[in-house]
């Protein structure tokens, strides 16, 4: 791997900072808010559907999450719902844009070597909203750490493709690190480059698929362990 590495990418949430935790909790207390509407199952059933039926259009991120959440109100409810508690909901959702983006454990350390050793270009490639998703970068105190931010609609494989012709780098030269197997592993894996798997506590459904060894995959538990890997081999 590290013989022709020249780039280092880095997924955000639930990679760099915890993030799902946050909509699990928010989901949680939506499903309490409409309870008088169904159980807590039947609720965020109802929301996951609505939530993949947006997707093509509202894309990712807590604004297209909060538009889900405020449509699910209403259809469970029958418009039965008030104006009050959807006002309610809308904050709920909103309150997603404003999570600290604190560094997981590792993270921070292993960034600041990485880019003072300077064998790598380190980008971060994310989906998501884009103010969003910077807004996110700034809290968390990890930008000086990139040469690059991009910040995409879906990571899938033209996505990477086109992430190596700006970095004028092949697929092989090209590793991506994150905790999704669906987005940030295995499109890396398909288009030729190398991928590092952190799985992480908790997974959206929508992000779950099959997992599979590869010969150009690596899985790790720490993300402090990103340095041994990339350890020259002698």
């Amino acid at each position: 791997m590290t013989e022709n590495l020249k780039v280092i990418a880095f997924d955000a949430d639930d990679t760099l900072w915890d993030c799902q935790p946050w909509f699990d909790t928010v989901e949680r207390q939506f499903c309490d808010m409409l309870a008088p509407y169904g159980s807590q199952e039947y609720i965020a059933e109802e929301l996951f559907k609505t939530e993949m039926a947006n997707m093509d259009e509202l894309g990712y991120g807590s604004k297209a999450f909060t538009l889900s959440l405020v449509e699910t109100a209403i259809r469970v409810s029958r418009a039965a719902i008030s104006a009050e508690t959807i006002m309610s909901i809308q904050r709920l959702g909103r309150s997603l844009l404003r999570i600290p983006a604190k560094p997981l454990l590792g993270v921070e350390p292993t960034l600041a070597q990485l880019r003072a050793e300077g064998r790598y270009q380190l980008v971060l490639f994310t989906k998501g909203d884009t103010q969003e998703q910077l807004g996110k970068l700034r809290r968390s105190g990890l930008a000086p750490y990139f040469h690059r931010s991009e910040i995409v609609a879906d990571k899938r494989i033209a996505a990477y493709r086109e992430l190596c012709e700006k970095m004028n780098v092949k697929p092989h030269e090209m590793l991506m690190v994150g905790n999704s197997f669906k987005s940030d592993i295995e499109p890396m894996l398909q288009l030729g480059g190398w991928a590092l798997h952190i799985p992480y506590e908790v997974m959206w459904a929508h992000e779950q698929v099959p997992e599979y060894a590869h010969p150009r995959l690596r899985v790790i538990e720490r993300f402090a362990d990103i340095l041994k890997v990339l350890q020259p081999t002698s």
